[in-house]
């Protein structure tokens, strides 16, 4: 898939920068033989948007994706869509089930799409870091709670008829959105969900097949990797975002992650995204604690994506901290990693892409926004961000100027207030009645 690989001093030291953007325009025909228009990605960001009683796609999402469709991305991954609506990683995620309004779902894939921008869908499950106002009696691989200013319950260890079950879930949801209209699924495997959950060494303290030895800590993905191509078919994207590292001690190593990355090609995944981090270290937002010494401080999993360009040949999207066009024309021009993922830049300046490939902008405007203390940082960024994603798909511009109190008050208390209406809609058994 890549012909061109490099050290990693030639990408994040010097070195003549290519005139104009042509490195990032290319275009890239994946495994299933989707191709994607140019190597800018719009990464996945929880939207919000859902009703919490209904947790249905809406007007909401379709404004925001085609706004972002319009803006030059070359593929887009939709936020968390759950597959089971008692456990949610927030009370606002679209969740797909034969309660789902499968006409609201058509319309957002048309939304998304709107420009040829094939859109996957990131399907996922919150595992153990499923909120106490979504539920108090989360499940997980093992009895392990999230540690996290008392966010989180402690978990059920689900049993293995369970988890087997839940592998099959993944690829029912799967085919339930490409036989909407998408393009195809990204399985998350990162950032500390199940599928991450399974993997950790720290989190999955199981002793049967699911869990012990990383070939069991990893069957739990291969085998919703496996179901879900069987669902979808050859010619959907099956995508996987995996960790580089948990960053948090006895967890998920890059060692472990190079490994699986292998197992992952030799089942044909179309695109894996490098990421890494969980709610209690959150690398994935820049925050929390980061073991690499020469980890960058911009491309924040660089160090790891060179080390797997030169083990495996499925295409790695990067995401992370990414806010300079040299940089990013760079690690595509040299072949370092196939697609620049961008999350909150987009959240922010939605037309970047477009910019970027039209050589009018050098960097982001995108910044961190804490004050030094990690998870509560971590909400500031979400409820900040989220904020601007939320005026986006009101038809209004960002707000680059909205204060950080607001942030907290969106990531907290938004969450609050849904908790309340999913209550007053209780179905019989626990979850939000359509």
């Amino acid at each position: 898939m890549v012909e061109r690989l490099s050290s990693v001093e030639a990408m994040v030291g010097g070195g003549e920068v290519p005139a104009g953007p042509s490195e990032l325009a290319d275009s890239l025909r994946l495994r299933c033989g989707v191709v994607l228009t140019n190597r800018i990605a719009k990464a996945a960001m929880t939207e919000c948007l859902a009703d919490p009683r209904t947790n249905d796609p809406n007007p909401r999402h379709e404004r925001l994706y085609r706004r972002w469709a319009a803006g030059g991305v070359g593929l887009m991954v939709t936020g968390n869509v759950m597959v089971d609506r008692r456990y949610l990683e927030r009370t606002t995620n679209v969740v797909i089930d034969e309660r789902t309004d499968r006409a609201a779902v058509e319309r957002w894939a048309q939304a998304a799409q709107s420009t040829g921008t094939p859109t996957l869908v990131q399907v996922n499950h919150p595992g153990r870091q499923c909120n106490v106002f979504v539920s108090r009696s989360p499940v997980a691989p093992s009895a392990v709670r999230v540690k996290m200013l008392g966010a989180f319950a402690t978990p059920r260890a689900l049993s293995d008829a369970e988890v087997d079950a839940l592998a099959t879930r993944y690829a029912q949801v799967a085919k339930e959105v490409v036989g909407a209209g998408f393009a195809g699924v990204q399985v998350h495997a990162a950032h500390g969900y199940l599928a991450s959950q399974f993997l950790s060494p720290r989190a999955n303290l199981r002793t049967d097949r699911w869990g012990g030895s990383l070939a069991n800590r990893a069957r739990f993905l291969l085998e919703v990797v496996r179901r879900t191509r069987a669902a979808v078919g050859p010619g959907a994207v099956v995508a996987v975002k995996l960790n580089s590292a948990d960053f948090l001690r006895g967890g998920f190593e890059p060692d472990d992650a190079t490994q699986v990355a292998r197992w992952l090609q030799a089942e044909g995944v179309d695109l894996l995204e490098v990421s890494g981090g969980t709610y209690e270290s959150p690398g994935f937002m820049g925050l929390g604690g980061r073991p690499d010494a020469a980890h960058s401080s911009e491309a924040y999993f660089l160090d790891f994506a060179v080390r797997l360009r030169r083990e495996v040949r499925t295409p790695l999207m990067l995401t992370g901290g990414l806010r300079n066009t040299t940089t990013m024309r760079r690690i595509v021009g040299d072949g370092s990693v196939d697609l620049v993922g961008l999350a909150r830049p987009l959240a922010l300046e939605p037309d970047l892409p477009r910019r970027i490939l039209q050589g009018t902008t050098e960097a982001s405007a995108a910044r961190l926004l804490g004050r030094g203390w990690t998870q509560v940082d971590a909400m500031i960024e979400a409820g900040w961000y989220g904020a601007q994603m939320a005026r986006i798909a009101e038809g209004l511009d960002p707000a680059p100027d909205l204060a950080r109190w607001r942030a907290i008050q969106n990531y907290v208390g938004a969450e609050a207030t849904n908790a309340v209406k999913r209550m007053t809609s209780r179905g019989p058994h626990g979850a939000p009645s359509t």
